[in-house]
């Protein structure tokens, strides 16, 4: 359920937030209903020589899923609109596909495709879009800290308590702030969370080591296991890029293989360092904290009014521009 208050900041934040969930929810409808309405039977075109095309949506995506799955041709699709799924303001809650119910997925575009010769296949699609001139940071995934560390550790990973604790933390979680511990008079920075470089000595390395040693893994969870039980997890990523015309928006594409490729090339677990530089905790000259990241998945706290210590990955802004998403071996 939405959240009441009476706060204007935090109406306003809540406000906006549902605007752009809104905005994004009829980004993916219309894209339903445009691959709904494509003429059958469509016959795919080769790959794109790079990742980045312009054009329109629907043509984009079947012809990548076609040439992923190595179809020339599909006699028929039904497309269905998955994402909303999980919202509370949305009156529907369940979509069949084949008899299987959804009822939450990862998958915001969910496409049952039909080969001439009868195969069918069903293909989930993550999308992600811009409204902006200049692209933004995308986010892929918006939870808490005890619920990263569960889906962690039940996809086969170790992590003592001291994980647990060193996320917790690193989010600001209640009990787990400098201001729940002691005296905050002399700390130089917020009294909210600790930083990355603050936590839990043992916690904080099995993270490290985990970003390290299994980024792919990581990037995949993130990606492509959201809910528990989804019959229908991406297999296809879809990124309208920046502001643009219906029929000849700039998408960027990829199967979920090539994308956590693509990042891994990009760069190994790191960190980057900065400083708060507005607001009421505005540090003095000479601080510095460290961000994580990995490839181009950026991790942080929240820090929403509405959401502070949730834990939020995202994705760099106009990652697609640069190598090597920016080009494609041929």
């Amino acid at each position: 359920m939405a959240q009441k208050t009476k706060d204007p900041t935090l109406l306003h934040q809540t406000d906006t937030g549902t605007k752009g969930r809104k905005r994004g929810h009829l980004y993916e409808s219309t894209l339903v209903s445009k691959l709904n309405k494509l003429d059958m039977p469509f016959y795919k075109t080769p790959a794109n020589s790079a990742y980045v095309e312009k054009g329109k949506p629907e043509l984009i995506l079947l012809n990548k899923i076609l040439n992923y799955l190595g179809w020339e041709s599909c006699s028929s699709i039904q497309a269905y609109h998955t994402g909303k799924l999980a919202t509370a303001e949305y009156g529907e809650k369940e979509v069949s596909i084949d008899g299987q119910s959804i009822t939450k997925s990862k998958s915001d575009v969910t496409i049952k495709l039909v080969a001439t010769d009868g195969t069918s296949r069903i293909i989930g699609v993550s999308v992600k879009q811009c409204n902006n001139s200049t692209p933004t940071n995308a986010q892929v995934y918006f939870s808490t800290a005890t619920a990263f560390y569960e889906l962690v550790v039940e996809s086969g990973f170790n992590l003592s308590h001291n994980a647990l604790i060193a996320m917790k933390q690193f989010c600001g979680d209640l009990g787990y702030r400098p201001c729940d511990d002691g005296d905050c008079s002399t700390r130089l920075y917020t009294d909210q969370r600790y930083f990355w470089e603050e936590i839990d000595t043992k916690g904080k390395r099995e993270w490290e080591e985990l970003f390290t040693n299994h980024q792919d893994i990581i990037t995949r969870l993130l990606l492509q296991t959201g809910y528990k039980g989804d019959p229908c997890p991406p297999e296809i990523i879809l990124h309208k890029t920046k502001k643009a015309t219906p029929d000849n928006e700039e998408i960027a594409i990829f199967s979920l293989d090539e994308f956590i490729q693509l990042s891994h090339n990009y760069g190994p677990f790191t960190f980057r360092k900065y400083k708060v530089n507005k607001g009421r905790y505005k540090e003095p000259k000479g601080v510095e904290h460290l961000a994580p990241r990995f490839g181009i998945v950026q991790m942080q706290r929240g820090g929403q009014k509405k959401h502070p210590s949730q834990l939020q990955f995202n994705l760099k802004a106009g990652y697609f521009y640069r190598p090597p998403f920016s080009t494609k071996d041929q």
